[in-house]
């Protein structure tokens, strides 16, 4: 007779599982609160410890760790002595394993748990049940997805047996599940103490929201995935209210669109182009940040992405129709606003409550490189780690200020070479991506002129992610009109640059501190 051993925490199912099993002639063995679900629902089964002659004791913690269980697991049928060795003990083997473990993430994930709560939520005797029953998949079909529950009773009915393709299988799925459950765990255990130090060792685990049709290209294949927590103000944490599923490429500019509004603490709105962005706009209500957004730049935003951190009002929304946007993103909607977008079935439109909060300090920022993987804590400083250093004689004027630090963020999620320029809190030209200071510089500059008009960056200031190399990029801001600049200084030939400036009256400050973003 062929035994099985069922202890789970999801239920899901079980007990028109284990009866199916029993109607082919399975023995059941079972523990705890699954042995009293089975025997409720009147399904013949022995108790764990009627199996090892050994009550379960400290509160259920110990109960299936015994000799009798595992022997029972880990004998190899084909090997003879094994087998003898199970005789002579008197033990019997067991078949099949069907257990899923504590419910560690639903616990850690709950409002107010304590770190004693998690910590009685993680499984000892689950987890080794598992790799003793997988580690000996030739001879034991181990169960750990309530979804497989069908193919095994399919092959049990047609075959008698799992085949041994099905049970390599599930061997897989209870690896991938142990080694996300340890991997909870040790996150779990990191953050409790907020430990920001890099690991020595890195593991990671994450659940999948979706199969995607194509990745970058559509010969790619992807997946989205999410982190396992409570991620508010992400773009796992949003509700799509209309459209298409979101792309590869959807997820990815968003992303990027996301971080840089949350710089930003007064009306808001970004519009984001093949991850950088291509108009921000900020003012005293949402749609006079969209009038500046759009009018930054009404070329790349078609087919872009746009983000807002107020509710999208009604003739907010009137304004947008017009332009054809792959996505929009908002703490909340008008209804009439709502309404309108969705006359437009394939533009995706999502809420994200807390689309203002930023990311923990203690995230990575992953970048995968052939052969490995470079990891780094993700850029959360403040954009400026003190006060300003004004380094030239002229010292910006209140209102230039204000537009540098609009500049500055911007230019943070600007990829490098990065330039924006900005004026009235409006982006006006943006150069991201160039090889060399001075082309992104020329660029951002071209762009303004071609797209704003030819008077645009006069009186309009500069920020650089990183120190300017040579005095070039200053001689090209003062033909622009550029009044004042912003960048983190630190070259060697940074009084070249000072120089030119006082030469030309351009104010510029220094903040210490660069933003690559490759």
């Amino acid at each position: 007779m062929m035994r099985a051993l069922i202890s789970v925490s999801d239920k899901t199912g079980i007990v028109e599982f284990a009866k199916e099993l029993v109607s082919l002639g399975i023995e059941i063995i079972s523990t705890g609160g699954t042995y009293s679900k089975l025997k409720e629902a009147e399904v013949p089964a022995i108790e764990i410890s009627e199996l090892t002659g050994f009550p379960e004791c400290l509160d259920g913690r110990v109960k299936t760790l015994h000799p009798i269980v595992h022997a029972g697991l880990l004998a190899m049928r084909s090997n003879e002595s094994h087998m003898k060795q199970l005789k002579d003990l008197n033990i019997e083997t067991i078949d099949m394993v069907i257990v899923n473990l504590y419910p560690f993430k639903a616990t850690i994930l709950k409002d107010g748990v304590t770190r004693a709560e998690a910590v009685e939520n993680i499984d000892i005797g689950g987890p080794t049940m598992l790799r003793s029953a997988a580690k000996n998949y030739q001879d034991v079909a181990v169960v750990v997805d309530p979804t497989d529950y069908s193919i095994v009773l399919k092959e049990l009915k047609e075959e008698n047996v799992v085949s041994l393709d099905t049970k390599f299988y599930l061997m897989q799925k209870v690896f991938m599940h142990t080694s996300s459950y340890d991997t909870m765990i040790a996150d779990y255990l990191r953050r409790q103490r907020n430990d920001h130090e890099l690991p020595e060792t890195l593991t990671m685990t994450f659940e999948k929201v979706q199969d995607m049709r194509y990745g970058e290209n559509p010969h790619q294949k992807a997946a989205f995935y999410r982190e396992i927590g409570k991620k508010q103000g992400s773009i796992t944490d949003a509700v799509q209210l209309n459209g298409k599923e979101l792309s590869f490429n959807n997820i990815n500019d968003t992303n990027g669109a996301l971080e840089l509004l949350k710089e930003f603490t007064e009306p808001t709105v970004v519009a984001c182009k093949h991850g950088n962005p291509c108009g921000v706009g900020s003012d005293t209500d949402i749609e006079k940040a969209w009038d500046k957004a759009f009018a930054a730049d009404k070329v790349s935003i078609y087919g872009g992405i746009v983000v807002a951190n107020r509710e999208i009002t009604l003739a907010m929304a009137e304004k947008m129709k017009s332009v054809f946007l792959e996505v929009v993103v908002a703490p909340s909607y008008e209804t009439e606003a709502l309404e309108i977008f969705k006359t437009k079935k394939n533009i995706r439109i999502l809420e994200l409550k807390g689309i203002e909060i930023p990311q923990e300090e203690s995230a990575y920022d992953l970048k995968k490189v052939n052969g490995g993987l470079i990891v780094q804590t993700i850029d959360s400083k403040l954009l400026i780690e003190e006060e300003v250093k004004v380094v030239t004689d002229r010292t910006p004027s209140d209102k230039e200020m204000e537009d540098l630090l609009f500049a500055w963020k911007v230019v943070k999620f600007v990829k490098s070479n990065g330039i924006a320029l900005a004026k009235d809190k409006q982006s006006i030209g943006i150069g991201p991506g160039q090889v060399s200071r001075i082309w992104s510089t020329k660029q951002s500059i071209d762009h303004a002129e071609e797209l704003i008009g030819q008077d645009a960056t006069k009186g309009a200031v500069l920020a650089s992610d990183a120190f300017f190399p040579f005095d070039d990029c200053v001689e090209e801001a003062h033909k622009a009109g550029i009044t004042a600049i912003i960048q983190p200084g630190g070259s060697i030939r940074d009084e070249d640059s000072i120089k030119k400036c006082n030469e030309y009256g351009i104010a510029m400050v220094f903040t210490g501190m660069r933003h690559f973003k490759h």
